[in-house]
């Protein structure tokens, strides 16, 4: 067991929420019990999420994605409204971390995409940044296009969608986790050989192909999945704590 307040001190230090200006609170953001026993990890504090950490008796859930986005409707109704009052009616705390969790250097999502993906980190894409939140990197041998394609796959469990030759060889790479599509002329002008990301715009594959960079976009959830994991591991492991990591499936 472990204290609210504690725990509330204890991920503060480890990601320095201050430290970077955001698109939502990070920390505790939604109070719960005082004691917190189990700790529900995963990805989104969706209902589904809520409802899984209810059925396992959690007293905290850690996300990355969290509530109280700039821009959103501030009403609580409807689907805003169902989330909280579950939460507030298990006096379950949330405590969500997002860009933090993404620039993490060991615990962080793009840390850990490297890891799974083989990728020796060389530092931040965006050099004046010292919190960028896209990163770059190279493979220890060089791959192709097809065969990082298909390590994505079996890794991620996430076919992604590939724009470049097949055949091309790549030695140094640039990602960003998530939404970081824009990130892809950042990695382009500097030479990089492929960009992997979540997601994809319209604009991305034009850009990929006038610029003669590969590019991934491997899934928003699926390339996001693994900050999460890892922090409540380091939690189980340092603190005296019950920890489940919850993967509620979005293919997108």
């Amino acid at each position: 067991m472990i204290l609210r307040d504690k725990l509330t001190e204890y991920l503060n230090k480890l990601f320095s929420p201050d430290s970077i200006k955001d698109y939502c609170p990070n920390g505790l953001q939604v109070e719960g019990k005082t004691e917190i026993h189990k700790l529900v990890t995963g990805v989104t504090a969706s209902q589904a999420l809520i409802d899984e950490a209810i059925t396992r008796q959690a007293d905290a859930i850690f996300v990355h994605h969290g509530y109280f986005w700039k821009g959103e409707e501030q009403c609580v109704t409807g689907m805003k409204k169902r989330r909280l009052a579950s939460l507030l009616a298990h006096d379950i705390n949330l405590y969500a971390y997002h860009l933090p969790l993404d620039i993490h250097p060991g615990l962080g999502n793009n840390a850990q995409l490297a890891r799974i993906l083989d990728i020796q980190v060389t530092g931040g894409l965006e050099a004046a940044n010292p919190n960028s939140v896209a990163m770059r990197g190279r493979f220890n041998a060089p791959v192709t296009v097809a065969q990082l394609s298909e390590r994505i796959a079996l890794r991620l469990s996430k076919q992604p969608l590939v724009e470049g030759n097949q055949d091309k060889p790549i030695n140094t790479v640039a990602w960003c986790t998530g939404g970081g599509q824009g990130f892809i002329e950042h990695a382009a002008a500097q030479g990089i050989d492929a960009f992997i990301t979540g997601e994809v715009s319209e604009q991305t594959i034009h850009t990929a192909r006038e610029m003669g960079i590969a590019f991934f976009a491997a899934g928003h959830h699926a390339t996001e999945r693994y900050g999460a994991k890892a922090t409540g591991e380091h939690l189980a492991g340092q603190l005296d704590l019950t920890v489940e990591f919850v993967d509620i499936d979005n293919p997108a």
